[in-house]
């Protein structure tokens, strides 16, 4: 450093001592000698010596045993300016030993710049501990340093001049306060106060302890929070296995669905008929182990006369079918299979039991799922509904005094059994009643809506049986043409027959009865009857040769009569 230094010659910091004057105030500076200046009896470049006594010889004196003690006279200010008195006017002095050795490297000691400045202590080096510990501070008025060693010269034998240092003018240059030889009063990495005056650095480990304690809770809340989330949704660290019931023998009660459907599955069958423009698909069940099976006309109509019936069953089994018999009026026909050997009849029932309210169970294909089972109740009885009349000339027209159930029954599943809770057939499924009547512009069919309407078994038996031993089944008949524009309340009698011929038939059960052209009949067996169409379902719910109790009105007055029905071969 340049600092404070003469820009001239390098003089060697020395400390001179005085005889009782005092040192000036301010250092002046001194004149640069003209020849090193040594202590008597040191060689010249000795570097063992500090302290300088007078330029000319001096003789050196023995050394007491028992040095008197100093005494320091009071300091004299000099006046400003003023010289320090030359060194050949005092009186010469014992030659001392040095308080520190020479610094050849001119390193400024302690003080201002300056011949007077005082030669700092000689010290043992002291390491700064690592991360900047503090050191103990200086022995202070204790004579010695850390090391042991005394801060000022031993006295000497005699008299001796006390020497007292100069005030120093404050220094701003950092090196006023650096002692590279002492005890440091804080490390040379911490600026400002010494460390634990403060207590700054406990304070600032203890806010970092503190975020770092924040920061590990937060972190631990998280990961804690993420595992009991985890464990709540899977129920835990391990592998997932939820509680489950043991597998069962797959035993149903027989009265329930999955019991009836049980049983009658294997006697359900699904038809797919295809003839030359037109197909369509259907249900049947099996009647007999000669394997003739019982399904709606309208099933089979499209095969006609050259078309195909393909009859898969239950299990999967495919084989071919013929027609054996079928009759439009009342929409049944019976195919028959060959060499399909395990054949399950399926029991049939008799609907003359059957109550409203009671279960039953919808077996067959809806729009061609085949083994579709549905449920439902009876939901009314002798419900008589007519289907068909597509050919426009009356001749495809069934007339049902049907069983109507609310178990959904849709396009497919016609010609399927409608089963009791004995798994016995009580209806053949043959109609629905769609939400609107009207025809789809684009082709599709209406759905289930809860009216389904089923043929009784009662009836189905008899024409099955009819179409198995004739290939035909016959119809009751009254032997009276209907006027079916009628709309009043009743079937009224037409006044004339098709083709000109007569409406009542001479001859026939109604003649004989005593029929009318004119009468309205109003009542069959104690049951009102509303019209024309309704008469018809009446009498097909009988059996040729039955006796029928009717009630009519004639000319304002009401007539009760008998009649037993007559037979005409069906179509």
């Amino acid at each position: 450093m340049d600092d404070g230094k003469p820009t001239g010659p390098k003089a060697k910091w020395w400390s001179r001592p005085t005889s009782g004057r005092a040192t000036a105030s301010a250092p002046q500076e001194a004149p640069a000698p003209a020849e090193d200046v040594r202590p008597v009896g040191t060689p010249a470049g000795d570097p063992d010596t500090g302290v300088v006594a007078d330029a000319s010889p001096a003789p050196v004196l023995p050394a007491q045993p028992a040095p008197p003690e100093p005494v320091t006279p009071a300091p004299v200010t000099p006046e400003p300016g003023a010289h320090a008195p030359a060194a050949t006017a005092r009186a010469p002095v014992p030659a001392v030993k040095p308080l520190h050795e020479p610094d050849e490297y001119s390193t400024p000691p302690y003080g201002g710049p300056g011949p007077w400045a005082p030669a700092p202590p000689v010290q043992r080096p002291v390491p700064t501990p690592a991360h900047g510990t503090p050191v103990p501070p200086p022995y202070a008025g204790t004579g010695t340093n850390g090391a042991g060693m005394p801060t000022a010269p031993a006295p000497l034998p005699g008299p001796a001049p006390a020497f007292t240092p100069p005030p120093q003018p404050p220094q701003s240059s950092q090196w006023s306060q650096y002692d590279p030889w002492g005890a440091p009063q804080q490390p040379l990495t911490q600026p400002g106060s010494p460390l634990g005056s403060d207590g700054g650095r406990r304070k600032s480990r203890r806010g970092s302890l503190l975020v770092g304690a924040l920061l590990l809770a937060l972190v631990a809340g998280g990961i804690g929070g993420g595992i009991g989330a985890y464990i709540e949704r899977n129920g835990g660290l391990t592998t997932v296995e939820l509680p489950q019931a043991a597998r069962n023998s797959g035993g149903r009660a027989p009265d329930s669905v999955a019991g009836i459907a049980a049983s009658a599955l294997p006697s359900v069958v699904t038809l797919h008929v295809s003839g030359t423009t037109e197909s369509g698909t259907g249900t049947g069940f099996v009647l007999d182990k000669s394997g003739h099976i019982l399904t709606n006309n309208h099933v089979v109509a499209p095969a006609g006369s050259s078309g195909s019936i393909t009859v898969t069953f239950s299990g999967g089994e495919t084989a071919r079918a013929e027609v054996v018999g079928k009759d439009s009026g009342y929409d049944l026909a019976v195919v028959k299979v060959t060499g399909v050997s395990g054949l399950k009849p399926l029991p049939l029932g008799n609907s003359d039991n059957v109550q409203v309210g009671d279960p039953v169970v919808a077996i067959g294909a809806p729009f061609d799922l085949s083994n579709t089972v549905t449920s439902g109740i009876i939901s009314a009885k002798d419900r008589p509904i007519t289907a068909g009349g597509e050919k426009g000339d009356g001749s495809d027209i069934s007339y049902v005094d049907a069983l109507q159930t609310d178990a959904p029954i849709n396009p497919g599943n016609s010609g399927g059994p409608l089963v009791d809770t004995d798994a016995h057939v009580i209806g053949i499924n043959s109609a629905i009643r769609a939400a609107d009547n009207s025809s789809s512009t684009e082709g599709g069919q209406a759905g289930s809506i809860g009216l389904g309407f089923a043929i009784p078994i009662n009836q189905g038996k008899r024409v099955a049986e009819e179409l198995i031993n004739t290939g035909r089944a016959t119809h009751p008949v009254i032997g009276v043409t209907l006027d079916m524009k009628y709309t009043g309340d009743g079937a009224k009698v037409g006044a004339k027959g098709a083709a000109g011929k007569p409406a009542v038939t001479p001859g026939g059960p109604g003649a004989k009865a005593g029929i009318r052209p004119g009468d309205v009949i109003t009542e069959v067996d104690g049951q009102r009857v509303h019209s024309g169409e309704e008469l018809i379902v009446k009498i097909r719910a009988h059996r040729p040769g039955d006796r029928l109790d009717l009630g009519l009105t004639r000319s304002g007055k009401d007539l009760s009569m008998t009649l037993v029905l007559g037979s005409a071969t069906g179509t």
